[in-house]
């Protein structure tokens, strides 16, 4: 489970980029900080708008801290800049240890771990698979299934992938 910090905020009218404008405002602080953007969810959920940033340190965890100063940063360099023009959530956590891996860059960067995928369409009958991540190409990943079975997994049919918890 990851740490995190939300604060609520109210700002101006959204354009069509916002995202890409809030990761450009973003990337000088977390680099400052010695953190990087593992992922940002910027969406309605019901009534409300909820800004996710999750951050992530390669060298060590996050921590409360890390949340709350970037969560201020943020906010404030987002008020200034108005790019957001209704009230929204701002949240700021780390990915947690169970992280979503849903990009390109995730696989790579966890390659030998520990992964649970499950896929939209079964493959010889299965749906969920438990293994290490091997390698990842164009449009596929490659986990490592018990007795040294390979399977390479479309990227296209992967409904969720996530690092596996082993303890």
């Amino acid at each position: 489970m990851g740490i995190s910090f939300a604060h609520s905020f109210y700002l101006g009218d959204i354009m069509s980029d916002a995202e890409e404008q809030i990761r450009q405002i973003l990337d000088p602080i977390l680099e400052s900080a010695g953190l990087s953007l593992w992922d940002l969810e910027f969406q309605k959920q019901g009534p409300k708008w909820l800004l996710r940033v999750y951050i992530d340190r390669e060298s060590e965890g996050v921590t409360l801290d890390d949340c709350e100063a970037v969560s201020r940063d943020l906010g404030t360099a987002l008020d200034v800049e108005d790019i957001i023009p209704h009230s929204y959530t701002l949240e700021v956590s780390s990915p947690g240890l169970d992280r979503v891996l849903s990009k390109p860059e995730h696989f790579i960067r966890v390659m030998g771990s520990d992964v649970k995928v499950k896929t939209y369409q079964p493959i010889n009958g299965q749906k969920v698979f438990h293994g290490k991540l091997l390698g990842m190409g164009e449009n596929a990943i490659r986990v490592g299934l018990e007795k040294g079975t390979v399977l390479e997994i479309p990227l296209a049919n992967i409904a969720k992938a996530s690092l596996e918890v082993v303890f």
